[in-house]
């Protein structure tokens, strides 16, 4: 039986391990919590999907990133991860999934109900949600990356950002109200592997027009100080918080968002 994280303070470098294999969103959101037993003493230890290891494996160093293959059962969604950080002498596990198959207690939980899913791993956690929005103490840049993106893109000093395709949808955006002043359009596609390199271009843009997605996520973390538009994608239960100032689009039709939910009369 796996023992589950407790609260109390770590003997010096006690390991923990998070249980949070995928995707980019959620790991950006989670960072902090890791960040938070980092800062207690704990050796943290993450097993992750393989194909996401650039963008963390050096942008996070303070993590010991454990590579996970992708396996059409779904092994790697939490036994695989478990047998690894069981390879690691690592005791004391943290899932962070709100819902996963196999695993009714997750969604038993008493909080499941009535929070959101970025909120529900901060309380499973026993971490302060508003540490969400620390990111920023999280990562290490890499200004070179960051330095030599930009320049390879950007060629007029007012433009715009957009991301409109995440993992799972491609959101079909009109731009053509977007004000002249905003200057070049530079969509964010997958030029690198790391996310991170795009902070530079992010941080200088008149504009971000952004799908409910790993980058947008980040923007919102660092409260990023740019005029933004959120699209949204998911359905209540699957958005996040918002700590930053954003406006909300019309939910594209056929995503989650669009679906209602609640009405009145």
């Amino acid at each position: 039986m796996e023992r589950t994280i407790s609260l109390a303070s770590p003997a010096i470098m006690d390991k923990i391990g998070i249980i949070q294999s995928r995707g980019l969103g959620d790991v950006v959101i989670s960072l902090p919590i890791a960040k938070y037993y980092h800062d207690q003493g704990y050796e943290v230890l993450w097993p992750l999907c393989e194909e996401f290891l650039t963008s963390f494996r050096d942008s996070v160093p303070w993590v010991k990133w454990i590579p996970v293959p992708t396996d059409a059962k779904g092994e790697f969604f939490y036994n695989e991860p478990i047998r690894r950080l069981k390879n690691f002498g690592c005791t004391e596990f943290l899932p962070l999934y709100q819902s996963l198959t196999g695993h009714p207690e997750f969604s038993e939980a008493n909080w499941f109900q009535i929070q959101k899913f970025d909120e529900y791993k901060y309380t499973r956690a026993g971490v302060p949600f508003l540490l969400k929005w620390s990111l920023n103490e999280c990562i290490t840049r890499n200004e070179s990356r960051e330095q030599s993106l930009y320049d390879r893109l950007v060629s007029n000093p007012k433009y715009y950002v957009t991301h409109v395709k995440g993992s799972t949808f491609t959101a079909p955006v009109d731009l053509s109200n977007v004000p002249e002043s905003w200057g070049q359009h530079i969509e964010i596609t997958e030029l690198t592997d790391c996310v991170f390199d795009w902070l530079k271009i992010i941080e200088g843009a008149q504009g971000l027009i952004m799908v409910d997605s790993v980058y947008a996520n980040i923007v919102d973390q660092l409260q990023i100080p740019v005029e933004k538009y959120w699209i949204p994608r998911s359905h209540i239960h699957l958005s996040p918080v918002l700590g930053s100032e954003w406006t909300i689009l019309e939910p594209p039709v056929g995503s989650g968002a669009a679906q209602p939910i609640f009405g009145s009369r």
